[in-house]
C-alpha cells in the first residue's frame, strides 16, 4: 500500500528590488540528492512540527534569511518509489529584504533571478507551477481580498 503524507515544504524566497521581484535559486551539492540541480528551499517537516514553523525553519538553515512575510501558496504532490509515498509539498512565498545568503551543506550556489529565469532554471515542475500561483495570488506584492486566508503569522 502506497502511504500519503505531508512530509515536505517548498519555500520562494522572494526580494522585491524597486518594482521588480527577484526569486532565490539554489543549486545542490555534491553532499546530498541531485547534485547540479536548481530549486528553491525545500525540507522535510519534522515529527510534530506545522508546516509554517518548518517552512521559517528551512528558509534559515538554508539561506540565513529571516523572512518579512510568508505566505501559504499551495500543496503540490510527488511520487518517491524508495519509500514507496506519495509526498505532499506545502509550498509557501517568504518576502525578504535581506539579499546576503548563507548556503548550508546542501547547496553550492545560489542567484537571484527574474520570475521568468527562475521558471526556466528550477530542476523541478512543481516549483514552476509554483511560481504561477505565487504570480496569480500576490501580484500585487499582498495576496490583497485573500491576505487573511494566505498570510501566516
Amino acid at each position: 500500500m502506497t502511504d500519503v503524507r505531508v512530509g515536505v515544504v517548498d519555500v520562494v524566497v522572494i526580494r522585491i528590488v524597486g518594482r521588480a521581484w527577484r526569486i532565490l535559486t539554489l543549486q545542490r551539492g555534491p553532499h546530498g540528492r541531485s547534485d547540479g540541480s536548481w530549486e528553491t528551499v525545500h525540507g522535510r517537516i519534522e515529527a510534530g512540527e506545522r508546516p509554517e514553523v518548518a517552512a521559517r525553519r528551512e528558509l534559515f538553515e538554508e539561506t540565513g534569511l529571516r523572512d518579512e512575510r510568508l505566505y501559504s501558496i499551495t500543496v503540490n504532490p510527488f511520487y518517491l518509489h524508495q519509500w514507496g509515498s506519495v509526498q505532499l509539498a506545502v509550498v509557501f512565498a517568504a518576502f525578504v529584504t535581506d539579499e546576503r545568503i548563507t548556503l548550508g551543506v546542501e547547496h553550492k550556489k545560489f542567484e537571484w533571478l527574474t520570475m521568468a529565469q527562475a521558471a526556466k532554471r528550477l530542476t523541478w515542475p512543481r516549483e514552476v507551477e509554483a511560481l504561477a500561483h505565487i504570480r496569480k495570488l500576490l501580484r500585487s506584492g499582498s495576496a490583497g481580498v485573500v491576505e487573511d486566508t494566505l498570510r501566516v503569522p
